[in-house]
């Protein structure tokens, strides 16, 4: 194989456009509709490994991938010719080299998501398939009480949609969780140093679970301790849900 170097992408796209990250035959996905641009605009085919395989319907803002392109490709050129072959609905942020170790996923520290949530009776038609449309009232001073005791090392079983992958535990640290209304949004941010399985999204459903006066904090902590998915509720819509930004060590970010 001819010689290759490693690039760092970050992505931004419409989750509505796509099933999800992950290549798939026969469907747009923004992992093949990525690796075919790639490819063409090499000459030659190109793999590419993201940081998150997000769901059907999920945004992004920071999505990070890597790939080995040919060595001789000047990097400024090919994203140029990259963000071209792509739809309006996957932008190419930034494309950089960076050193060979660098590995999208393997690399990453942490994560930030955004979910939204548009809590008024009527939807306006642009926020269709953009957030969670909420149309009760809810309480948001009670949803905001019990954001904190996600915060810090928890087991979050009780919170992980049951996946396909092997995982090795349940144990993730939660540095952020905040909430803002903003008109009839509610927007949490939350920061962690890794995610399961829809692990965000059962999170937020559970929070509003709280606001609609149907469960106590009381509730949620026992929830919370019993480390067992069955005891939590349902799943927040993919809709409301952006990756934000990927975090990597200072020394991942650049060339050596």
């Amino acid at each position: 194989m001819a010689p290759r170097k490693n690039v760092r992408m970050t992505l931004a796209y419409d989750g509505r456009d796509f099933h999800g990250w992950q290549r798939h035959p026969g469907v747009p996905t923004v992992q093949g509709t990525l690796e075919a641009a790639l490819s063409e605009a090499c000459g030659a085919p190109v793999e590419v490994r993201g940081a998150g395989r997000t769901d059907r319907g999920t945004h992004a803002r920071g999505q990070v991938a890597s790939a080995r392109v040919p060595a001789e490709i000047d990097a400024a050129s090919l994203g140029a010719q990259v963000a071209k072959r792509l739809p309006s609905s996957l932008e190419l942020v930034a494309l950089t080299e960076v050193d060979r170790s660098f590995h999208a996923r393997m690399s990453a520290v942490g994560k930030r998501y955004v979910y939204t949530i548009h809590n008024a009776a009527e939807l306006p038609a642009e926020a269709r398939g953009k957030v969670w449309h909420v149309p009760e009232p809810l309480d948001v001073g009670a949803m905001q009480e019990v954001l904190s005791m996600f915060v810090g090392e928890h087991d979050f079983a009780s919170f992980a949609t049951k996946a396909t992958h092997a995982r090795k535990s349940t144990v993730r640290t939660v540095s952020v969780f905040t909430m803002e209304v903003e008109g009839p949004r509610i927007v949490f941010r939350i920061e962690a140093d890794g995610f399961l399985y829809k692990m965000v999204r059962n999170i937020v459903r559970a929070v509003v679970k709280v606001g609609e006066g149907r469960w106590s904090a009381a509730k949620l902590q026992e929830i919370l301790d019993a480390r067992d998915r069955h005891a939590a509720p349902g799943t927040a819509p993919a809709s409301g849900l952006c990756l934000d930004e990927v975090f990597y060590p200072q020394e991942a970010d650049g060339d050596e």
